[in-house]
């Protein structure tokens, strides 16, 4: 099923590139560093660098093993990205005299533990669309405008996938293909997840759509649910429809629980989650788990929840009209993608330059 968006403006045909120009993406730390402790944690700029290259080139040079290197999160190749850090506090003097062309330590802290992954609060993202005329700008504007208002969905972004990882995913859980190393097994297994999620995302957004757009007595032919939940669904305001027994967070975390009141979404404090299929994954219930057995696959790995729908901080935005630049400041929770902010306002998967 191919990746639906809640708004049905043209496809808009920006150019966007992830340049260090164009794409800069830094790192929030989830916390306040504690000034004390055995760890040193750094503010790191790369430039068209992965997270796993950055890595490698800082155990290479204080010769130790990379999985002494702490990291929060994951950072794109291409483009402008800061991010943080950790390493042992004895490794400090010789981590200052690290000399690489694309990669900068900005600051440093002392800290009292290794970083691990998830330990951030989000991202910020300077975003630059090129090829923009006025009439697009406007329509960009008003897309961002429904953005703020509504939020988004929380679709894995085109970085999670590389070509044929799906299929080969598929053939290792039918035991048609051996994968010995561990690490590309997990991604291999992570990808599928990934791409049952946005296929499940989806479907709830093509639901969501038909609501508003259809009678009650057309929905009965397109959807697997009676009337009296038709027509409840109906009765939300907000785009996004919310199912009996769907899974719920609170905003921008917290822990999962079974939908109570619509109203908490609507003011953002709760959003709802979807399927990262596996063991020890909870279930929803009712029509929730209706729509979701559709896409339900045996992933021999843990599964869990994930935001469904997430609320974008948009700081500024920005037209020059004499070069056709459309300018973004905004912030995404962590895990989430801009390049999807991007399709959201393109109406339509971009192209990777």
């Amino acid at each position: 099923m191919p990746r639906i968006y809640p708004l049905n403006h043209t496809k808009m045909n920006f150019y966007f590139k992830q340049s260090p120009s164009d794409f800069v993406v830094k790192e929030q730390n989830l916390y306040p560093f504690s000034g004390e402790g055995e760890h040193r944690v750094y503010f790191i700029r790369k430039k068209n660098l992965t997270t796993w290259d950055l890595i490698n080139i800082i155990a290479k040079h204080l010769k130790i093993k990379s999985k002494e290197i702490g990291y929060a999160g994951l950072k794109d190749k291409n483009g402008l990205t800061y991010q943080y850090i950790s390493l042992h506090k004895v490794y400090d003097e010789a981590m200052q005299k690290l000399n690489h062309p694309h990669i900068k330590i900005i600051k440093s802290f002392t800290h009292s533990n290794k970083l691990k992954i998830g330990h951030l609060k989000g991202n910020s993202f300077f975003i630059r669309l090129k090829r923009v005329n006025p009439l697009e700008a406007k329509i960009i504007t008003d897309v961002i405008k429904w953005i703020k208002q509504h939020g988004m969905p929380n679709y894995f972004g085109h970085q999670r996938f590389s070509k044929g990882n799906i299929e080969k995913a598929k053939a290792m859980i039918g035991g048609k293909l051996q994968i010995r190393d561990k690490k590309e097994k997990r991604f291999l297994l992570n990808a599928y997840q990934s791409e049952q999620f946005n296929q499940w995302l989806a479907k709830r957004i093509e639901i969501s759509k038909l609501v508003d757009e259809f009678s009650s007595k057309e929905l009965k032919q397109l959807l697997p649910f009676e009337l009296e939940t038709i027509q409840k669904l109906q009765k939300q305001t907000q785009f996004f429809k919310l199912l009996e027994g769907d899974l719920m967070m609170h905003y921008p975390y917290g822990k999962v629980f079974e939908l109570d009141f619509i109203e908490r979404f609507i003011k953002k404090e709760i959003t709802p989650t979807g399927p990262l299929f596996g063991k020890k994954m909870t279930r929803p219930t009712k029509d929730a788990l209706r729509i979701e057995k559709i896409f339900e696959s045996a992933i021999p790995a843990n599964g869990s929840r994930r935001y469904a729908w997430i609320f974008p901080t948009i700081i500024d935005t920005c037209y020059k009209e004499e070069e056709e630049h459309f300018e973004i400041n905004l912030e995404l929770p962590k895990g989430s993608y801009a390049t999807v902010f991007i399709e959201m306002i393109r109406n339509a998967e971009i192209e990777v330059y």
